[in-house]
């Protein structure tokens, strides 16, 4: 019996200490040192890509909030809690053949949208919302598509912001990964200085 306890603590205590050695190493030595040399190296990506206007964070690049005015562009939809909620993160979870996804969400959007604009095909990316719900960027085709509403409402031509769109459009990642796409929160705060500039 005592031989079969000295094999049994034999194998448990390197057990422990191997547990309390990886703990210490890769729980809080390898986050400490990651987080220092991303402070050190990408500072701005570490603090989240915030944005800051006269020393207030008005968002994230990498966040999508929603803008309701019509002299702005809209984001994509979102699902995440009651809109763009960061501790709630995800999707609908309804399925493409759900009754409720189609006929609630993505007719009433079409509906709505139809209406500003009824001679242009809507892309996808402003009736459906994306998975995560937090996505910063719009397509292309979706700005394009917002183009005529703001430039109305901010009485400036729509090649104006047609440029403006343009000159945030991002393209694919090392040329060949993702999709092009347009940042909703820096091309509205563009627009902002460009209306501040036509004042």
């Amino acid at each position: 019996m005592e031989r079969v306890n000295m094999n049994l603590l034999k194998h448990i205590y390197p057990a422990v200490a191997l547990t309390i050695v990886l703990t210490v190493l890769l729980g809080i030595i390898y986050p400490f040192v990651m987080t220092g040399l991303s402070e050190l190296l990408f500072k701005e990506k570490a603090r989240g890509s915030l944005i800051e206007r006269e020393g207030k964070v008005i968002g994230s690049r990498l966040i999508g909030q929603p803008f309701k005015g019509p002299g702005y562009f809209h984001s994509r939809p979102s699902a995440a809690g009651s809109g763009y909620d960061a501790a709630a993160s995800g999707a609908t979870n309804l399925g493409s053949t759900s009754k409720q996804l189609f006929e609630e969400q993505v007719r009433g959007r079409a509906k709505q949208l139809h209406a500003e604009n009824p001679s242009v095909k809507i892309p996808i990316d402003l009736i459906t919302s994306s998975g995560s719900g937090l996505d910063p960027h719009i397509s292309p085709a979706a700005a394009e598509f917002q183009i005529p509403r703001v430039a109305r409402e901010r009485r400036i031509s729509e090649d104006e912001v047609r440029q403006l769109v343009r000159k945030h459009t991002e393209g694919r990642e090392f040329g060949v990964l993702g999709e092009p796409r347009v940042n909703v929160l820096e091309l509205n705060l563009a627009l902002d200085e460009t209306s501040r500039k036509v004042k």
